[in-house]
């Protein structure tokens, strides 16, 4: 079942329970599915990975808001944004743990013969087209960093 079709059924289940938090989260990922598809250059399709970033746009967006939240001691607007982060990632696979994303990096390290900080930016390149949609960009960074330093 493509993103679309899923969207479409959630979001009739999300209406029917009366779910106001998951209608929220739902219409924004269609909001955006929407405007990927009628970018120019689209032509009306949107690949999966396309999809996925999105959705991991979707998230980080919504982390950035919960933190900023949590900084002025707004905890109820907090929770709203935690809650649509859990409804979002239904969508997206199941992150790569620490070990298995530690392991993960070790290898492009080796494959791109990095050997010091200095080849940080090789690494991620690499890493981050390997590591799409299975990890976070700044899980990644980090543990490259602590990798190589």
């Amino acid at each position: 079942m493509s993103l679309s079709d899923q969207l479409a059924n959630d979001l009739k289940e999300a209406m029917k329970a009366k779910d106001q938090t998951a209608l929220m989260a739902l219409r924004a990922i269609k909001s955006a599915l929407l405007m990927a598809r009628t970018a120019e250059g689209a032509g009306g399709q949107v690949s999966e990975a396309e999809e996925l970033k999105m959705l991991q746009k979707q998230v980080k967006q919504r982390r950035d808001a919960e933190a900023i939240y949590r900084q002025q001691g707004r905890d109820d607007l907090a929770d709203k944004e935690n809650a649509e982060i859990a409804i979002i990632e239904r969508y997206l696979p199941a992150a790569m743990s620490e070990a298995d994303l530690r392991q993960a990096l070790q290898a492009i390290i080796a494959n791109v013969g990095a050997s010091g900080p200095a080849d940080m930016g090789k690494v991620m390149g690499a890493a981050n087209k390997a590591l799409a949609g299975k990890a976070e960009g700044r899980a990644i960074s980090t543990m490259v960093k602590d990798l190589l330093g």
